[in-house]
C-alpha cells in the first residue's frame, strides 16, 4: 500500500514474495508516486525498472494510476520479421543473402508467413529440422540425390544456423523472450561421403565436351588452379596475370574478412596455362576480365557443367566445383609441402585436411609399388645371407669369401683360434676365453 496523491492508500498485489523484493516494489512506487505528485521526471532507475516490468506487472502499476496504461503491440510474424532482417542487413554479401533467402524459403514454408514469433516453441523448431529431411523440403532435384530423399546433411545445419541467427536477432529486439532454435545443430561438418576424384583424364574429357574458349578455362581454373566458383573467377582481371613471372593474383571474397587473406599468388600451372593463353588471345582490346561471359546472376554454372559432363560420357559427381577443387589440392599437397599447397590453396593445412584432401588410387598404386620394392630388396638379401641354424653355425658365403676351416673344440694350447684366445693364467683356473 501506498500514499497516493488524492491521499487514498491504494494497494498493489504482488502474490507471494520474499519481503526484499516486497520493499524493492515499494520503493519503486513511492517514487512513483513523488514523482506524480510533484510533477517532476521520475528517476533514471525507476523508469529502467519500469521498463523490465512484464506487461502484467504494467497493468498493476497503471490501473492505481502511477504509469499511463502500456500500448499492447500486436505480435511480430515469421513474414515481417524477416522482411525487416533483411532490409536491415545492407553489410552482407549478395551470395549470403542467396543462402539466407533459401532458409528463409524453407521457414515460409513450413509456418507460414503469418505465424507470430511467440508460438513457434523448441520443439516446432525441432519439428522443421525434421522436415528438412524429407523430399518436400527440396525445391531443387539434383542428381546425386534421390526423388525421396531430403536435404543434405549440410545443407540442413546451413539452414539450422541461419534460422538461429534470424531468431536470435529477434531475441535483441525484444520481440522473443527466447531462441527457439538455440538447441539444434547448426554448425556445417565435413561431409567426406561425397569426396570424389576427378582424374586428369576425365577432366581432358570435359574440358573437349566445352562449348567455347571460355567454358575451357573456366573448368581448367577450377581443375588446375584451384580457384573457389564463381567469385574467384569472375573476380579474376587481366591485370591480375603476370606471365614473366608466371604467378596469378587471386581476390577471394570469401577471406576477405581475415586480416591478410583477401588476396593469394598462385602459379600459373602448366596445365592451365595454354587455356589462359587462348582466352587472352581471342580477349578484346581493353579487356577486363579474364571470365567476360557468365556473370549475370542468373547464369547457372551448375545445371550448364552437368550438361557438358554428360556430353563427355561421364556422371556428374557430387559437389561439382568444390570437388574439383579438392581434386587439385590433392595433387598439389602430393607433390609440394602441405603449407605450400594451402597457401596456394587459399586455405590452412587444418581447413584442407578436414574438407580437401583425399586419398586416390594413385596412393594406392604408389603404396604397391613401393611394397614391390621392398620385397625384392629383402629377396636379395636374404640370397646373399643364408639363415645360419644356430648361433655357432657360420653364415653361408660366396667362395670368394671362403676361409679355411678352423676347429674350435680340438685346438691345442700352441694353436691360434680365430674366434677367441686362450684364457689368462692367474689365481683362478684357467679359462677358456676372456
Amino acid at each position: 500500500m501506498f500514499v497516493a496523491s488524492d491521499g487514498t492508500r491504494p494497494a498493489i498485489r504482488l502474490g507471494k514474495v520474499s519481503r526484499r523484493s516486497a520493499e524493492s516494489v515499494l520503493f519503486h512506487v513511492e517514487e512513483l508516486a513523488t514523482a506524480k505528485f510533484t510533477g517532476r521526471a521520475v528517476e533514471p532507475d525507476t523508469a529502467r525498472w519500469v521498463a523490465e516490468r512484464s506487461d502484467k506487472m504494467a497493468a498493476k502499476l497503471a490501473r492505481v494510476g502511477l504509469i499511463p496504461p502500456r500500448e499492447r503491440k500486436a505480435a511480430a510474424t515469421l513474414g515481417e520479421h524477416l522482411a525487416n532482417y533483411f532490409a536491415c542487413r545492407t553489410d552482407v554479401k549478395p551470395n549470403t543473402l542467396v543462402h539466407w533467402r533459401h532458409a528463409e524459403r524453407s521457414l515460409l514454408a513450413y509456418f507460414g508467413a503469418d505465424r507470430p514469433l511467440t508460438s513457434i516453441t523448441a520443439g516446432q523448431a525441432r519439428d522443421w529440422e525434421r522436415w528438412l529431411k524429407t523430399d518436400k523440403a527440396r525445391v531443387h532435384r539434383y542428381a546425386e540425390r534421390e526423388a525421396n530423399e531430403g536435404l543434405a546433411p549440410n545443407t540442413i545445419r546451413k539452414r539450422v544456423g541461419d534460422a538461429k541467427q534470424f531468431f536470435q536477432d529477434a531475441v535483441s529486439r525484444e520481440l522473443l523472450a527466447k531462441n527457439p532454435f538455440a538447441g539444434l545443430k547448426g554448425t556445417v561438418g565435413s561431409n567426406r561421403d561425397r569426396d570424389h576424384f576427378i582424374s586428369r583424364a576425365d577432366a581432358e574429357a570435359v574440358v573437349d565436351a566445352c562449348p567455347d574458349a571460355q567454358w575451357r578455362l573456366l573448368f581448367a581454373l577450377s581443375r588446375y588452379g584451384g580457384l573457389r566458383c564463381p567469385s574467384e573467377h569472375l573476380a579474376l582481371t587481366w591485370d591480375d596475370v603476370n606471365w614473366a613471372e608466371g604467378r596469378m593474383l587471386i581476390r577471394s571474397a570469401k577471406t576477405e574478412h581475415h586480416e591478410g587473406k583477401g588476396t593469394r599468388l598462385v602459379p600459373i600451372f602448366p596445365e592451365l596455362r595454354p587455356h589462359l593463353e587462348a582466352a587472352w588471345d581471342a580477349a578484346e582490346p581493353g579487356t577486363v576480365h579474364v571470365i567476360k561471359r557468365y556473370r549475370g546472376a542468373n547464369a547457372n554454372l551448375r545445371t550448364q557443367l552437368e550438361r557438358i559432363i554428360a556430353k563427355a560420357g561421364l556422371k556428374p559427381w557430387p559437389k561439382l566445383f568444390q570437388n574439383l577443387r579438392a581434386s587439385r589440392a590433392t595433387e598439389l599437397a602430393s607433390a609440394h609441402p602441405a603449407h605450400v599447397a594451402a597457401a596456394w590453396l587459399g586455405h590452412s593445412t587444418l581447413v584442407a585436411n578436414k574438407h580437401y584432401w583425399q586419398v586416390t588410387d594413385a596412393d594406392f598404386s604408389a603404396a604397391l609399388a613401393t611394397g614391390n620394392d621392398a620385397t625384392e630388396k629383402a629377396a636379395q638379401k636374404t640370397a646373399q645371407h643364408a639363415h645360419a641354424e644356430t648361433r655357432r653355425d657360420s653364415h653361408g658365403t660366396s667362395p670368394a669369401h671362403e676361409k679355411a676351416p678352423v676347429v674350435l673344440e680340438s685346438a691345442t694350447l700352441g694353436e691360434t683360434l680365430q674366434d677367441g684366445g686362450m684364457g689368462v693364467t692367474g689365481l683362478e683356473p684357467v679359462t677358456s676365453t676372456v
